[in-house]
């Protein structure tokens, strides 16, 4: 017994040999991919109607990658088509009723004109439809260089009032007045989405974005209504930052920040600082959120309709809607499609072969989407 428990007794006591390294995954491989299944209810699985707005400029080019991309991926999705424009006056009503009836909306971008005339459909849909949440997330890309490492920000901003009111009057010749319009109402409930988002999503810190050292009424009651939510989530930290303090924050430690609740303006303002320090207004997905109804969109508003060049030589960046689709998708319930998409965007990007001209490539929309679809697993 002795003699055979002897050499067993060395080699225990011996040293193991080092382990050979693991060999690298590509980011699609299945380290990727989750290791708990998700389980559906039953029907979960029947296809979903999506109101589809292509918009104006580029919304046509990018809209379309995305149906290429989802026909690519047979995703349980069907769209439902209307045209609709920036110089139409109003939003047509056939297109309210098929939002209201599924729920979810994909649009371009529709061109705002300037000055007098016709006013936002942008602000229309939001104002019909209660969409009181527009979320931005603003993050490095794997393989695209920019000034900044570790940006992930999700500026969250309320979506009905402020100065986007609309009320607008002139008092007498060569005086207009705009009115701010800032309720309790609207306060409390974009920070509890704010606060609920973070709690959701493991996030750790909630910054408030104001300019109540000026006007002390309107922003004031914004911050007093942050404050009064965030001590019901003490788990999450909550602080509070002067608009213009905040760019200036932004450009120079962008990475300090996390989820960001803000106004009406200041928000609009924010999330194109950010999408353009975390890569460009071209990769950033985004969308906006009601009781009822969410309509997804590229994140931010600068660029979403393009220019004349762009739109002539088809170069327009699909990145942001087709990430803004994954969002959708998850949002649907259809959690291993995005993540099929997000993916292959992601890779694409990494891979750095096919890129339009906003991130320093030549590539076209279509060469990008047949890269994305390329890269689907």
């Amino acid at each position: 017994m002795a003699r055979r428990s002897t050499p067993l007794l060395r080699r225990l006591l011996a040293p193991s040999p080092s382990p050979s390294p693991a060999p690298s995954t590509p980011l699609a491989g299945a380290a990727s991919r989750r290791t708990v299944t998700y389980m559906p209810r039953p029907g979960d699985g029947t296809p979903r109607g999506v109101t589809l707005i292509p918009g104006d400029g580029i919304g046509p080019l990018v809209t379309g990658a995305v149906r290429q991309v989802m026909e690519a991926m047979h995703a349980p999705v069907y769209f439902e088509t209307y045209e609709v424009h920036g110089d139409m006056p109003t939003v047509p009503p056939e297109v309210i009723e098929s939002i209201r009836r599924n729920k979810v909306c994909l649009k371009g971008g529709l061109a705002t004109p300037v000055g007098g005339g016709v006013s936002s459909l942008n602000v229309q849909l939001r104002k019909e439809l209660d969409l009181y949440a527009a979320l931005v997330n603003c993050f490095n890309l794997p393989g695209l260089p920019t000034r900044h490492d570790n940006v992930d920000i999700v500026v969250i901003r309320e979506n009905t009032e402020g100065e986007y009111s609309g009320l607008e009057h002139e008092v007498v010749p060569g005086v207009v007045e705009s009115l701010k319009v800032i309720t309790k109402f609207c306060s409390e409930r974009i920070a509890k989405y704010a606060f609920e988002y973070a709690y959701l999503n493991n996030r750790k810190k909630v910054t408030a974005v104001h300019k109540a050292n000026i006007m002390k009424l309107a922003d004031g009651l914004f911050l007093e209504s942050c404050r009064e939510v965030a001590k019901k989530y003490p788990g999450i930290q909550y602080n509070e930052i002067i608009v213009d303090n905040c760019c200036m924050q932004l450009v120079g430690k962008p990475e300090q920040f996390d989820v960001m609740v803000t106004p009406n303006l200041y928000g609009n303002l924010v999330a194109n600082v950010a999408a353009g320090i975390a890569g460009g207004t071209g990769v950033m997905p985004g969308g906006n959120a009601g009781q009822d109804h969410a309509v997804f969109e590229q994140g931010a508003s600068a660029g979403n309709v393009g220019n004349e060049k762009i739109l002539e030589k088809k170069r327009a960046n699909p990145v942001a809607l087709l990430l803004s689709s994954a969002m959708m998708l998850r949002h649907l319930q259809f959690p291993s499609f995005a993540d099929r998409l997000e993916t292959a965007v992601k890779n694409v990007i990494a891979e750095g072969k096919y890129r339009t001209k906003d991130l320093g490539g030549t590539s076209t929309t279509q060469e990008v989407t047949d890269a994305v679809i390329a890269k689907l697993d």
